[in-house]
């Protein structure tokens, strides 16, 4: 693989010539840290590398400890995410009842000679619920 290094501003390059498998590891650390292969070359030669800011045994403790509470707030999340969903259910089947005495209540008094009701605020919540 042939490497082109051009400068920003001004005229010269440098070629280099990689084998395949440095390449490799040159897209791997790209792809893992999101920046491009030249990039990866750049900060190579330039040693612009980041020092981690305090010990890393310590940034690592922390990571774990936070990926701990994560997973503590995901299961709490996730039984009160499936409460939700059942109450959403139970909603959308009361609605379907509603609508259907509605429906009834309307044809009786059809029936009975009397004029139905239009209670428009309860059928926007009765569709409300059978929306969502």
């Amino acid at each position: 693989m042939r490497l082109i290094i051009r400068p920003e501003k001004g005229f010269g390059k440098i070629e280099v010539e990689l084998d395949e498998s440095l390449w490799k590891k040159i897209e791997e650390l790209a792809e893992r840290y999101g920046v491009s292969p030249e990039k990866v070359v750049e900060i190579a030669l330039t040693g612009e590398f980041r020092e981690p800011k305090g010990k890393l045994e310590e940034l690592e403790e922390k990571v774990k400890e936070l990926e701990e509470k994560t997973w503590a707030l995901e299961k709490k999340y996730s039984s009160l995410r499936f409460k939700a969903y059942g109450l959403s259910e139970d909603n959308k089947i009361l609605a379907i009842e509603l609508s259907g005495l509605m429906a009834e209540n309307s044809g009786l008094k059809r029936f009975l000679g009397r004029k139905p009701e239009r209670n428009i605020e309860l059928r926007k919540l009765i569709s409300y619920y059978l929306q969502g």
